[in-house]
């Protein structure tokens, strides 16, 4: 337990936060009562820059930019929310109207920007937003449900995009993925997010064939997967740290480990329905070795509630399977109690908080 101080990538000093370090065995921390992240976050508009935990910890989005005003709903044209996200310089985005955005075409978005949907209810439909080649974005506080066509997910990053935070987000009912983290991308955390009414809710990487994926690593931390029917997420060859999400009611499967993938799972709650197996491996032979492999997967102090039943095996995980204090020192976990699970049935996705006031403007 304790402070830290990060320097964003254009060396300005970011403020302190303090957090719980998990290299203490899950079980010693049964005392510690909704020790949940990001208290600081909306205390003011740009608290949010360098704050996500994990490996999108040093995502700033638009700190550094001007503010960008959405005033209309259109899909296009001045003052819509296409026009800021296809500006180069950063830019800090926030909306002054509520409603439903209909995109007719993936949504594009820049590098250095941050899509603030604090103080307004914007929910995102028809198509979604495209993460290509860029850095520095963060996504808070956005809905985003009814995605048609082929290959439309919620949200797709790819390829080769780093440095990325989605925090908040209600997402639901798209024809493809919710999240698809692929070729290449990396350095992300997805937090405080609600998934619901879909199938193939998260995939980080995208196929045998790509083996550039092994570069993946991302974070996934207190999340609701709320009947979902799979994929939460599947993993081939990336490294991914889930902890103190709460999956229930998954159709097939709720984590699934694929060819070298390495997944450590932690303080999360799975609660089965019908099927009762929480952990799934898959076998499949990436494109430049001569043998097929599945993935790792550690469990350390999750939670198997209503009958689920791990399906872990052990074989060769303390030796493969990734630490995440290896990565970054800190981050807020407690222990995965019922009380944490009504928190997070009622804290994630989209919430009703007002706009912060940006302190940068008005120094």
């Amino acid at each position: 337990m304790g402070n830290c101080h990060r320097n964003n990538r254009n060396g300005a000093n970011l403020p302190p936060f303090k957090n719980h370090n998990s290299q203490t065995p899950t079980h010693q921390k049964t005392n510690m009562v909704h020790s949940l992240p990001y208290a600081l976050v909306d205390s003011s508009l740009r608290a949010l820059a360098g704050q996500a935990e994990g490996f999108g910890r040093f995502a700033i989005g638009g700190l550094h930019g001007p503010l960008y005003h959405v005033t209309t709903l259109a899909d296009d044209g001045p003052g819509s929310l296409r026009d800021g996200c296809r500006k180069k310089e950063p830019l800090w985005i926030v909306f002054e109207v509520s409603g439903t955005i209909c995109l007719e075409s993936y949504l594009n978005v820049s590098s250095y920007t941050t899509i603030d949907g604090r103080g307004q209810r914007i929910k995102l439909t028809g198509k979604g937003l495209r993460l290509k080649e860029c850095e520095h974005v963060i996504i808070c506080n956005l809905e985003f449900e009814g995605g048609r066509g082929p290959d439309v997910d919620a949200i797709q990053i790819k390829p080769r995009s780093k440095h990325i935070w989605i925090d908040r987000c209600s997402l639901r009912d798209y024809d493809d993925g919710l999240i698809d983290i692929t070729r290449e991308s990396t350095d992300i955390t997805i937090s405080r997010c609600h998934f619901s009414q879909h199938d193939k809710t998260m995939l980080i990487g995208a196929d045998p064939s790509n083996t550039g994926d092994r570069c993946i690593r991302v974070t996934i931390h207190h999340c609701f997967f709320d009947g979902t029917r799979q994929r939460h997420p599947r993993v081939r060859f990336g490294k991914v740290h889930l902890y103190n999400n709460y999956t229930r009611n998954w159709g097939i499967y709720a984590v699934c480990a694929s060819v070298e993938s390495q997944i450590y799972s932690q303080s999360n709650i799975y609660e089965a329905g019908q099927k009762k197996v929480a952990f799934k491996y898959l076998t499949e032979k990436a494109t430049d070795k001569e043998e097929a492999a599945t993935g790792c997967i550690r469990s350390e102090g999750d939670l198997f509630v209503s009958g689920t039943q791990a399906g872990l095996t052990t074989e060769f995980v303390e030796h493969v399977t990734f630490n995440p204090c290896e990565y970054y020192p800190t981050w807020t976990v407690e222990a995965p109690t019922d009380a944490l699970k009504q928190v997070l049935q009622h804290c994630t996705g989209w919430q009703s908080v007002r706009r912060p006031a940006d302190q940068k403007a008005t120094a």
